[in-house]
């Protein structure tokens, strides 16, 4: 068991609640209006829808049961890093499926080994962005939670993601950059390139991204995948995140933690895959593809930090 592992199994020994020691940030409860998101004066009412579900169990134990859920892992040669992954997936999650994009070792059965139901998809395309979109038309969970796996993503966030889809968000993603998240992973040259494709997205697009190049997310079924993604590589959270925009979803940042990847190396060609990422920023500038959000929508999708603990304080 790497430091990692053993760091982890100690938080969870010492935590039974997790609400008792594991702040919450979120970004105000999901209006049922499409495309807004109710800030200042929700956060009071998000503390107290979310507290009372969580107050015995805990965000990694807690799924509402008339929402099944399906978790999406793209893998190619990830035989040593699965275990970890498929370990620490909740028991209640409905189905996995793991897009395999022509592996050479043996991904398929160690996956098979660590979640037997596990249902393994062979991608028919190229890249993460095909692997996605493939995965996403064979799942049948009303929830669908995207990760990696390699590792660097940590499944018992997964929790939090799906309880904000249960409140009534389309789309709840990842943010490396907001308090409590943060990055093991990320260079300085890549933290700049990050910075800068956020920036120039929320500059032309008009959000207020705090994270862009980041591929943990959750949505409801019949809004991400129902969006027109063309992308076969790693600028498919690029296009998600704007088209999401354009669309008007009910979305919400929330803090994520991504790790080193367990073994191997990254398949991220930070300059070929950067200049698909930028061409898709201005791509997506110009296409219809997706409605704008309306004018009495509201402008930002900056959170408003809301700590959460057994309390129910709010701060």
């Amino acid at each position: 068991m790497n430091s990692r592992d053993q760091g982890r199994q100690a938080e969870d020994l010492r935590s039974p609640n997790a609400l008792a020691d594991r702040r919450v940030v979120a970004g105000g409860a999901a209006s049922r209006g499409r495309g807004t998101v109710v800030a200042a004066s929700g956060t009071r009412n998000l503390s107290e829808q979310i507290a009372p579900h969580f107050a015995t169990q805990g965000f990694s134990e807690w799924v509402p049961p008339p929402h099944p859920v399906s978790v999406v892992i793209p893998a190619r040669n990830e035989e040593k890093c699965l275990p970890y992954v498929l370990s620490r997936i909740p028991p209640w999650v409905h189905e996995v499926i793991l897009v395999d994009g022509a592996s050479v070792d043996a991904t398929i059965e160690v996956a098979r080994h660590h979640w037997p139901s596990i249902r393994v998809i062979r991608q028919t395309g190229k890249g993460k962005g095909a692997a996605l979109r493939q995965g996403f038309s064979h799942s049948t969970g009303d929830l669908i939670v995207a990760i990696d796996a390699d590792g660097s993503m940590d499944p018992g966030e997964m929790g939090v993601f799906v309880a904000l889809l249960a409140l009534g968000f389309d789309y709840v993603k990842g943010s490396r950059m907001l308090p409590e998240g943060g990055s093991c992973d990320l260079t300085t040259f890549r933290r700049l390139g990050n910075w800068a494709f956020r920036t120039l997205t929320n500059l032309i697009h008009g959000s207020h991204y705090t994270d862009l190049c980041y591929g943990y997310f959750a949505f409801r079924r019949g809004t991400v995948d129902a969006l027109p993604l063309r992308s076969d590589d790693f600028a498919i959270e690029t296009e998600i995140n704007i088209k999401a925009w354009k669309a008007g979803l009910r979305m919400i940042e929330v803090p994520s933690r991504e790790f080193d990847r367990i073994d191997g190396r990254s398949g991220l060609r930070p300059f070929g895959d950067g200049w698909r990422i930028l061409s898709a920023i201005f791509r997506e500038r110009f296409s219809g593809s997706a409605r704008r959000r309306a004018n009495g929508d509201l402008g930002s999708l900056q959170p408003i930090p809301v700590v959460i603990d057994q309390n129910e304080s709010v701060k």
